[in-house]
């Protein structure tokens, strides 16, 4: 089910609501950033739950990375340099993980802008001044929206997002 629930994510990922009125940069780390936000976010919520739940977050993680790494290998990467590419996008998933359930525990929905911002557009500006509130809502949006989702449904790999237009209104 781990497969099933990471690549729903993936679909949420891809609406071109955040790459065309967001500005979510439309290349291969912008398209990384926003799949990790849907990956985060589906690992948070099964991780606050009694087994299967942390179980089930872990096999969303290793789809994640299993997926990473066929992708790469589609894209032409020699074979010597994968591990450490995929290495590196762990190590980047978690970092931003960190800092995003760190913002969003302490409801610091500055720190969550800041985290956010800082992760999408790599340190350049954003293309418009609402583009990261925008992400905060979506956020939590994408929270709540999960947090109604049953672990039954969840454990039969049905996960459903809104839309990133309802989320980011």
């Amino acid at each position: 089910m781990g497969f099933t629930l990471y690549t729903a994510s993936v679909a949420a990922a891809r609406d071109p609501y955040l790459f065309t009125v967001v500005g979510v940069p439309d290349t291969l780390d912008g398209r990384f950033d926003v799949v990790g936000i849907y990956a985060f976010l589906a690992i948070q919520r099964l991780k606050r739950e009694p087994e299967p739940g942390p179980a089930l977050a872990q096999a969303v993680f290793d789809a994640m990375f299993s997926d990473m790494d066929i992708n790469l290998r589609e894209l032409g990467v020699s074979d010597m340099s994968i591990g450490k590419r995929v290495r590196a996008m762990w190590e980047a998933f978690h970092g931003r993980a960190l800092a995003y359930s760190q913002a969003m525990e302490a409801e610091d929905l500055p720190a969550l802008e800041a985290a956010l911002i800082r992760n999408i557009w790599r340190g350049a500006e954003p293309p418009s001044e609402g583009a990261g509130a925008a992400l905060v809502r979506l956020v939590l949006a994408q929270e709540a929206c999960l947090a109604t989702q049953t672990m039954d449904a969840l454990s039969a790999g049905e996960i459903s997002f809104l839309t990133a237009t309802e989320a980011c209104a």
